[in-house]
């Protein structure tokens, strides 16, 4: 059978996506292959297809157990022969499955790394014809990445012992360096390179000044996400839990996820994630890799993300069904002293430390950027955009530059006068000639610089200090958080050298109010007629309830596209269901006698 007719039969999809022929017919033909393809994109098609194509199995290399559980539950849902071998498995279940592996009977098997690697793999799969390896999440191998994985290097000794099975790494985030790495690390033999635009349209991104944390979230969700799905990253379990409840107390169906939670909270409170409407998942990062839930509208992170890389590969968990979508975070100077302490703290050489810098350094300019979001996103992966996106904040909101040469001065000669003792928020008391009783203590209203920025307030001087270092000119001291002078503070202080800073001006409640204003959930249905209206909603209440019949999501059942395109076509006959988006042999075999009745 082709790609083609298997595209279509199995997984109801009438063509393919970008270059995802181009990707099957590589593997098909033989070669290794390196995909780079971004979140929502259809990677996982592009190993699929070929293991119904080719003679033999195709192991899928997936690094979570929950989730290749979800990934093999779905292809069953088609009709595929897909199994998983891992540790939730007794010895005799594990024992059923091989032997169904060595009679040819099973098409992907999905196992995690640590199971491949174990004694006694390769005697147990002796005589089988493995046809293709599927490493999914590549650049887990890379030990210059955000999700570094120590058993992914051994990866390549194993395949290695199954020299006719081909290889394709696929992952939807890395640079230069992580992809050469995966293609040494991983032993690709001249590898097929694909790598589609990492431009994800759909998603508007936004970066706001971090102050009341709590009430910034409850604001941003109550405005635009009310009703939608969506996640929110925080850096410590601790911050999880806490944000967690007050969305509970807030009225909203929020559940905690970290490495801290017992192993049967963690997966009971991922699988409501993935069955069910209107969750929102509070998260550390430990929550979110290979996540398969369409309709993620939001992602939230409330402290900054360890590189650009890593905040890409979290912000792509939304929107994955190609409709608008948020990706919103607030940072603040807090955040820059902690992700400077957590890498000179970390146990990483010293090359590794100076690479965790640049790569915070990265995103810091990302945040403090006047330009488009998008393009600089994009410009990290060495994809080059000529023309602004109109859908990240610098874009709908133009951010003006002004000289801010006086403030920054100002500013260092506050910190230049209190001997770079003190952090941002004492400096900026002494500038607002506030009498706390740290300023008095130390007679810092005697100062010449008390009260000379009284011509800002707190929220500005907040953002100079932001701006001066992520431009390098001021270092904060990684042990005391104090505010020091870096080679280019005198030049500054001096007037030898010019500061341009984004003019960030703390906006009125009324204004806030109507910038943020946006419908709530994404209604897919708002252009229908009144009968489509009630077509729609009528097979959505009973995807509902066969869902839950089910236990399985709502989207595995029919997804949002399919609804739209059943009320649109209003198939009559099960050979017209194959042509509603979606809907392929197995769907029309399970559900085609239900859904054809809501037409007669």
């Amino acid at each position: 059978m082709d790609s083609l007719k298997i595209l279509k039969e199995v997984f109801g999809y009438d063509s393919f996506q970008g270059e995802q022929q181009k990707i099957i017919d590589s593997i098909t033909s033989g070669n290794d292959t390196l995909v780079l393809m971004p979140t929502g994109g259809g990677k996982s098609l592009c190993y699929q297809i070929p293991c119904l194509m080719l003679d033999g199995v195709g192991i899928v290399v997936s690094p979570l157990i929950a989730l290749m559980q979800d990934q093999v539950s779905t292809l069953k849902g088609l009709g595929v022969k897909a199994e998983y071998l891992n540790s939730s498995l007794d010895y005799n279940t594990r024992d059923m499955i091989l032997s169904r592996v060595r009679n040819g009977d099973i098409d992907l098997l999905y196992m995690a790394p640590e199971g491949l690697l174990r004694p006694g793999f390769s005697q147990s799969f002796e005589g089988v014809k493995i046809a293709l390896f599927a490493i999914d999440e590549a650049h887990c191998v890379s030990q210059w990445g955000h999700d570094f994985r120590p058993e992914y290097l051994r990866l390549a000794e194993l395949m290695n012992q199954f020299p006719k099975a081909k290889t394709i790494a696929l992952t939807a985030t890395a640079d230069q360096k992580t992809r050469v790495e995966m293609i040494n690390k991983l032993q690709l033999e001249s590898p097929n390179i694909f790598i589609s635009s990492f431009d994800r349209p759909n998603i508007e991104y936004r970066v706001e000044s971090k102050g009341k944390t709590n009430q910034q979230l409850y604001s941003f969700i109550k405005n635009e996400h009310k009703d939608d799905t969506g996640i929110v990253y925080c850096l410590s379990r601790k911050k999880v839990e806490k944000t967690a409840q007050f969305l509970k107390d807030k009225g909203f169906n929020a559940y905690a996820y970290h490495a801290g939670l017992p192993h049967q909270e963690r997966n009971k409170n991922q699988k409501i994630f993935l069955s069910q409407d209107s969750i929102i998942m509070v998260a550390t990062i430990a929550f979110g890799m290979g996540i398969d839930k369409p309709d993620v509208r939001f992602v939230a992170h409330l402290d900054l993300p360890s590189s650009l890389e890593a905040y890409y590969q979290e912000t792509g968990r939304a929107g994955r069904d190609s409709l608008p979508s948020t990706a919103w975070m607030i940072y603040g100077i807090q955040d820059v002293v902690l992700r400077r302490r957590m890498i000179d703290g970390g146990e990483g050489a010293s090359d590794y430390k100076k690479v965790s810098h640049q790569k915070l350094n990265d995103i810091l300019a990302f945040c403090e950027t006047t330009t488009c979001r998008r393009k600089i996103i994009l410009k990290y992966f060495d994809e080059d955009r000529k023309e602004n996106c109109n859908y990240c904040d610098t874009c709908l909101h133009p951010v003006e530059q002004i000289d801010g040469s006086l403030y920054a001065q100002k500013l260092l000669s506050c910190i230049y006068r209190t001997e770079q003792n003190f952090g941002s928020g004492h400096v900026i008391d002494v500038l607002l000639g506030k009498m706390s009783e740290k300023v008095m203590r130390f007679n810092h209203d005697r100062l010449s610089t008390y009260g000379i920025g009284d011509d800002l307030d707190e929220f500005a001087w907040k953002s100079i200090i932001r701006q001066l270092v992520v431009h390098g000119h001021l270092k904060i001291h990684n042990e005391f958080s104090s505010l020091i002078f870096t080679d280019s503070s005198k030049a500054i202080l001096s007037g030898k050298l010019k500061f341009f800073v984004r003019k960030d001006i703390k906006e009125t409640k009324k204004e806030k109010t109507k910038k943020t204003k946006k419908v709530n959930a994404v209604d897919m249905s708002k252009d229908l007629s009144f009968e489509q209206k009630g077509l729609f909603d009528t097979i959505k209440n009973w995807r509902t309830e066969k869902s839950k019949e089910l236990g399985i999501p709502a989207y595995r059942v029919l997804s949002n596209k399919s609804l739209m395109s059943l009320v649109d076509l209003k198939p009559q006959t099960s050979e017209e269901l194959y042509e509603v988006y979606g809907i392929g042999g197995a769907k029309v075999q399970e559900f085609g006698a239900e859904i054809l009745g809501f037409f007669e």
